[in-house]
């Protein structure tokens, strides 16, 4: 009979070490989860960010192609200008052979 009290003992001493463990084990999930969650959120939060600045840059690229300011126009008129006398002087120079 004294073994089977120490059997009986042994057995609720391991079913409370597994009750304990278990506790354990699922108050770590918990804290994993919240830690899943957490980070799931920064990452939303910086792909939103990296959006906007997307957006910000595509903005900023278009605004400075439209941007023409004196100094570009002239500058694009005298390299137009040099073009054409360019092939001026070619078409002299064809027609004269």
């Amino acid at each position: 009979m004294p073994t089977k009290e120490t059997d009986i003992t042994t057995f609720t001493t391991r079913v409370r070490q597994l009750i304990l463990k278990y506790q354990e084990v699922s108050k770590e999930n918990t804290e994993l989860y919240a830690m899943v969650d957490a980070r799931d959120k920064e990452i939303a939060e910086l792909k939103k960010s990296v959006s906007d600045w997307e957006r910000e840059y595509r903005t900023l690229k278009m605004a400075k192609m439209i941007e023409v300011s004196d100094g570009d126009l002239e500058a694009a008129k005298s390299r137009i200008s040099k073009l054409v006398r360019d092939v001026n002087q070619c078409i002299t120079l064809l027609s004269e052979k």
